[in-house]
């Protein structure tokens, strides 16, 4: 009897040494600046709609672990308070039901629903808010498996220059300088940014991961998103859908550099407007379009109908 009290007291010694550490690691942990961007890519200041979005993330996980501690806790307390004694004879009291603690399991669990909701709502809407009078609108087009990019920019006083970049797909090889060929989106620093979103062939999703935004491209409609980049640097773009064979090579880079500097960038482009939907091929609008898709993709690489 002696060495079991002991044991036993040796194993709550243990859980408590163990509850204590994780305690104390998650505190100190909650220091750090990753923690307090709840380990999301680039910064708070990286784009205009960072902040927002990384405290929405970071207060949705605080308010979930605050729900699962209490929940755990109730758990181990019942586990606890109403286990079997060495005493105890028959079945414990059997109860049918309890409608004070039914009604709370139902009502608490709306409320929060709700309560997320209304923030998800705020949140979305603010980071949706179209910018009627952005100077820069930039056409992008997914397809099988690069990207292509169109610029429409005013500048102040008025002069209006277009250009475009017809990407082709990259060729991983795990050689140094590959990605120096993937196709590159240029964005000028705190300039409003209007992305026209469309696809070419299938679904695909432009995601740049440091600007904490992504949007699917599709066949047929064009889906929209506004951003002002606010830290200049290099960052890296990718297809979040996967849309065929070589998915996972269908990569861009993201430069935000100084006004001047993006449109000496331009000047160096193709001018003009980007090529439009002539360029697609969707097999539902061409009759032919099934037979052309099945014998480009046969082709290695995708083939050159882009």
């Amino acid at each position: 009897m002696r060495a079991q009290n002991d044991a036993g007291r040796r194993t709550r010694r243990t859980l408590k040494v163990a509850a204590l550490s994780g305690a104390a690691m998650l505190v100190l942990s909650g220091c750090s600046a990753e923690v307090q961007r709840g380990w999301l890519p680039g910064t708070r200041e990286t784009t205009n709609h960072n902040d927002v979005l990384t405290d929405f993330w970071v207060n949705s996980w605080i308010a979930a672990m605050s729900v699962g501690l209490i929940a755990w806790a109730a758990m181990l307390w019942c586990m606890v308070a109403y286990r079997r004694r060495r005493t105890d004879q028959g079945f414990p009291k059997q109860v049918g039901y309890n409608m004070p603690m039914e009604t709370m399991f139902t009502v608490i669990p709306v409320v929060l629903v709700l309560v997320f909701w209304g923030f998800t709502d705020r949140v979305q809407t603010e980071v949706d808010e179209p910018v009627d009078d952005s100077p820069l609108t930039v056409t992008v087009y997914g397809k099988q498996w690069s990207w292509d990019f169109g610029y429409e920019y005013e500048r102040e006083g008025g002069e209006k220059l277009e250009a475009y970049e017809q990407g082709i797909q990259a060729q991983l090889n795990g050689q140094d300088g590959v990605q120096d060929t993937l196709p590159t989106l240029y964005l000028p620093e705190d300039v409003p940014v209007h992305f026209e979103l469309k696809s070419r062939d299938v679904a695909h999703s432009f995601w740049i991961p440091q600007f904490l935004q992504k949007r699917d491209t599709l066949p047929g409609k064009t889906n929209h998103f506004y951003v002002t980049p606010q830290e200049t640097g290099s960052f890296d773009g990718k297809c979040a859908e996967l849309c065929g064979e070589f998915h996972s090579e269908m990569l861009f880079n993201v430069e935000v550099v100084p006004e001047d500097e993006f449109v000496e960038k331009m000047e160096q482009m193709e001018q003009g407007q980007l090529p439009g939907d002539e360029f697609n091929r969707n097999p539902n609008e061409n009759s032919d379009g099934a037979q052309e898709m099945e014998v480009d993709l046969q082709t290695p690489r995708g083939g050159g109908s882009h």
